[in-house]
């Protein structure tokens, strides 16, 4: 392991952490026992936790960039900041919630050098007990996709993949392949791309960020790619407060993206599908719940996502005069 000292790393890794404190210690030492070629440092951006993150992590790994924040910025927002005293070639985003595997790290910027042209490259993800996490790559949404979402047909019917297009789901990740979204939880960027691109658009706070900062970078001849050499544990959702905040802000971003990266008449499309799919959760859980006393947690998680409607409109008005490039 060659930790960056005076002169400039060849990668910087880039942490946010909000209120994750054992499991960010956790990440870092991975990443630390792990990785073995090269220069890197380590950027930690800290959010205003109230966990006692901040100190734990100053104490515990000194040599970590820590820049402490007051309040949660988000992660585009965040990461953009982090950026911006970076010092690698390459940027690394690392989810705090995640455990390096097997050199991942190595293995990662061995298959950048091998697949230059990709200039975005991710990894396999799998859960705490070993078995497949999809979540390290994504197809793009669609009209499609967003209407298979919205009458059920990618829960009913996902082991289709034409059903669930975005999450992939008749692919293993046991293969080199290029892919439109590579995961902001293991996702590797040319530090001249992410500043052509001028990094994360910061009108996404939380989810879907990558996905734009991929649509993007598609639009400049970046083609991402992934490997399964490069595994890491992704345990998922240790930043989100709630079960119905997380689902909210999925949403909301998703309604954002389409008003981007979609013409205006696929947009609102997607936009209306997405309220059809509140309404239908929300009435039959409502329903189920009545009827058989099941079902009232998820009745109650999108009764707040319907109650959530409106912002929808106002997120997606935040990105949708800008230009896609």
């Amino acid at each position: 392991m060659n930790i960056a000292g005076a002169s400039d790393p060849e990668l910087s890794v880039m942490v946010v952490n909000w209120n994750t404190r054992d499991m960010t210690i956790a990440c870092l030492e991975s990443l630390y026992r792990e990785t073995r070629d090269g220069s890197f440092e380590v950027l930690l951006i800290d959010n205003g936790s109230h966990d006692g993150s901040a100190d734990a992590i100053a104490e515990r790994f000194p040599e970590v960039r820590l820049l402490r924040e007051t309040a949660n910025h988000g992660f585009a927002k965040a990461n953009n900041i982090a950026a911006r005293v970076a010092r690698g070639k390459y940027l690394l985003l690392l989810n705090s919630d995640t455990v390096v595997l097997d050199s991942a790290v190595d293995r990662l910027m061995d298959f950048a050098r091998a697949a230059p042209q990709a200039r975005i490259w991710g990894g396999r993800t799998v859960f705490g007990d070993g078995s497949l996490n999809i979540g390290s790559a994504w197809g793009r949404q669609t009209v499609w996709s967003a209407f298979c979402f919205a009458t059920g047909l990618s829960l009913l019917l996902s082991r289709f993949s034409l059903f669930d297009p975005e999450a992939m789901r008749g692919w293993d990740r046991g293969s080199e392949r290029e892919v439109d979204i590579v995961s902001g939880c293991f996702l590797l960027i040319e530090r001249a791309l992410w500043e052509d691109l001028g990094g994360f658009d910061q009108a996404f706070f939380m989810y879907a960020e990558e996905a734009d900062l991929c649509l993007r970078a598609a639009m400049m001849g970046a083609r991402p790619r992934v490997t399964p050499a490069a595994t890491i544990i992704h345990y998922g959702g240790a930043s989100a407060t709630s079960n119905s905040q997380a689902v909210r802000r999925v949403i909301r971003a998703k309604v954002a993206l389409a008003r981007k990266h979609m013409g205006p008449l696929r947009a609102r499309v997607v936009h209306g599908l997405f309220l059809f799919a509140a309404a239908l959760r929300r009435s039959g859980y409502a329903l189920l719940s009545a009827v058989s006393g099941k079902g009232a947690d998820k009745a109650r998680v999108w009764d707040a996502v319907w109650q959530d409607r409106r912002t929808w409109t106002s997120a997606g008005a935040d990105v949708s005069d800008r230009n896609a490039g």
